[in-house]
């Protein structure tokens, strides 16, 4: 089968779109035609090196689309259903089956090595050469991909395709950060660093749960502004105020939970010293090689804080991302307002604009 795909040929250029070859689906392998997929952070840090793998390869991990064809080991899903393809996992270590795929013991090859786990790939160019495919087990910037069956999630059919791609890694990380692991109580307090799309996801996620205090803090006052009509109690820019010292004005000695989403050293320090005694906090932006976020350990021994890194929101997506959609849908979650689609052609304007800051969550849609 040919499928257009926009495939990264060497790091730190653009994406290019080209036509490829689409060998048949694996026993394990769910074939889907794909209606949109959302542009993450972490597609851009890859096609920049920070993260290693193999190129020529075809990105795109927030995919959103129709069953065309079933592995004969696949039993529970069908042509013509719905889906989101999210991170991919090996169901078989000691993570996984303890309902932690998020820290599969060998993510890396199911994520982010290029091919599958045996070294083949599903898609190949005109001359016969290779290019990579299955980053995040789906590959989903080409418009028919054969994803792993653990990357696929059954979604309502009646869910809108070109919403329901970003669940599948950016909305589910911020929310699963704040629901899973942080899980500030309602009335309590929660700070997220960071008003991007992963942020503002953590903050609807905190306003779901009837937080009482919730502080967003960004340098960009337009992120800020929609922070305050999503729900934030409070916000700073950080470039023009302390924000370790309004934190600790606003919650009266230090926020109860706290959330970094910048894979800034500075921002993270700030966050530690902004937590109150027992407090608990996690970071999951992704970092530059060398980066180092040093805090006052004897200090942080005696106020007894907690602090866990978090790897798309410690989620089991086929349980977690319905349940996003349901807070949706109840009007509890509207992350549709972080949302803006472009034609997958113009996946390069996609990509400028969520480097730029211009939008948060851009949606390529087929």
């Amino acid at each position: 089968m040919k499928v257009k795909a926009a495939v990264a040929e060497e790091l730190g250029s653009p994406l290019e779109i080209r036509e490829l070859a689409l060998d048949e689906p694996r026993a394990n392998e769910v074939q889907v035609r794909m209606t949109a997929t959302g542009v993450c952070h972490t597609d851009a840090v890859v096609r920049d090196g920070w993260i290693p793998t193999t190129l020529p390869l075809v990105l795109g991990h927030e995919g959103a689309g129709v069953v065309e064809r079933v592995g004969a080991a696949v039993t529970h899903l069908q042509p013509g259903d719905h889906v989101v393809l999210s991170v991919n996992s090996c169901g078989a270590c000691r993570s996984c089956l303890a309902g932690h795929p998020a820290y599969c013991e060998d993510s890396y090859a199911h994520n982010f090595a290029g091919g599958r786990i045996d070294g083949s790939s599903a898609f190949s160019a005109d001359d016969g050469s290779v290019v990579r495919s299955h980053f995040f087990g789906q590959s989903s910037f080409a418009e028919v991909v054969n994803a792993s069956v653990r990357s696929v999630v059954k979604i309502p059919d009646d869910f809108p395709l070109e919403l329901a791609g970003p669940l599948g890694c950016g909305i589910q990380t911020g929310a699963g950060a704040v629901l899973n692991v942080l899980r500030p109580a309602p009335g309590g307090s929660f700070v997220v660093f960071g008003a991007g799309a992963v942020g503002m996801s953590a903050l609807l996620a905190a306003v779901a749960g009837r937080v009482g205090t919730i502080v967003a803090v960004d340098v960009n006052d337009g992120r800020l502004a929609l922070a305050r009509e999503l729900g934030a109690t409070h916000t700073i820019n950080g470039s023009s105020e302390d924000a370790v010292a309004r934190i600790l004005e606003i919650t009266g000695g230090g926020v109860q939970t706290a959330l970094d989403t910048t894979g800034n050293a500075a921002v993270f320090r700030q966050m530690v010293a902004a937590l109150g005694v027992a407090g608990h906090a996690a970071a999951l932006g992704a970092a530059s090689a060398g980066s180092e976020g040093v805090i006052d350990l004897p200090t942080a021994l005696s106020r007894g804080i907690r602090i866990t890194w978090v790897v798309e929101g410690d989620a089991v997506p086929q349980l977690f991302i319905p349940e996003l959609i349901a807070l949706h849908r109840a009007g509890q979650f509207p992350y549709d307002r972080l949302v803006k689609t472009y034609p997958f052609d113009d996946i390069a304007t996609a990509f400028a604009d969520s480097e730029s800051g211009e939008v948060l969550k851009p949606v390529v849609v087929f």
